[in-house]
């Protein structure tokens, strides 16, 4: 108590008082900020589960007003596959593999070499989750991959949707980027990303021929039309599908999908 009272008998204006008070308050804005977090963090962890469900009905287009997202999402099934080798690997939880924490192990990580690393993501996991929609007959209808690459001034982290062929894009989008708004922000206008809907990874000999151009003939299977004044970002979406369908990336699953491999 004599400490409290001497304290309280500081006067207002001493250096001492003020540097006590100021440490006190510090400390307590500390453990109220550190306890919000730790109660918050569940909170936040489902909110973020929650948003990564959307954007993946969203680009396979199943979003209905009139249904819950989990319920939507009992039609998605996750699988994780091992991109060396594009088989499924059995022994991990889809629900529980984070391939962005994945890819900055060194433990979990392929380091990519200058020649392979087309999108500027300098190194992947070596695991990555796919997402299957099934039918009512249980038949996969539609793939989802997770994609990601460098645009002009961010990585680009989005979903491309196949239909069940692995070669015909049904749905394409990013939901994180930080590309210039009016210009490569443009990734996310419905109106671009409906372009890719219908179009071909793939050619009759299996090489990627998915490609982002200017004035893009709007018949070619394989041509979309390059976003006006962005160049960069152009060229980085077009990378990063190059990468991600390719063998270093989604290439040897897709490969074993299109010849009737298990999906």
């Amino acid at each position: 108590m004599s400490l409290i009272r001497d304290f309280l008998d500081m006067p207002n204006d001493s250096t001492q008082k003020t540097v006590i008070v100021a440490t006190l308050l510090c400390l307590v804005c500390s453990v109220l900020v550190s306890g919000a977090a730790v109660a918050l963090k569940p909170i936040q962890a489902q909110n973020k589960a929650l948003d990564k469900k959307k954007n993946i009905l969203q680009i396979a287009g199943l979003m209905q007003a009139d249904k819950t997202v989990d319920e939507l999402f009992s039609q998605v099934e996750a699988r994780v596959v091992e991109l060396e080798s594009g088989d499924y690997a059995k022994d991990i939880d889809p629900n529980t593999f984070d391939a962005r924490a994945a890819a900055v192990d060194p433990t979990q990580n392929v380091v990519l070499t200058r020649a392979q690393d087309i999108a500027s993501i300098k190194r992947r996991a070596k695991y990555a989750t796919v997402y299957l929609v099934r039918n009512a007959q249980q038949q996969v209808e539609k793939i989802i991959l997770p994609v990601s690459g460098y645009g002009l001034w961010s990585t680009l982290h989005g979903f491309m949707s196949l239909s069940s062929d692995a070669n015909t894009v049904t749905g394409f989008g990013f939901y994180e980027h930080a590309e210039t708004p009016g210009l490569g922000g443009e990734v996310d206008n419905p109106q671009w990303k409906a372009l890719w809907s219908g179009k071909q990874v793939f050619d009759e000999q299996g090489n990627i021929a998915l490609d982002v151009v200017k004035s893009a003939n709007p018949d070619s299977p394989y041509e979309v039309d390059a976003l006006s004044g962005a160049t960069l970002t152009s060229n980085g979406v077009k990378n990063l599908v190059h990468y991600w369908a390719g063998a270093h990336g989604f290439g040897p699953y897709l490969e074993k999908a299109r010849s009737g491999g298990e999906l």
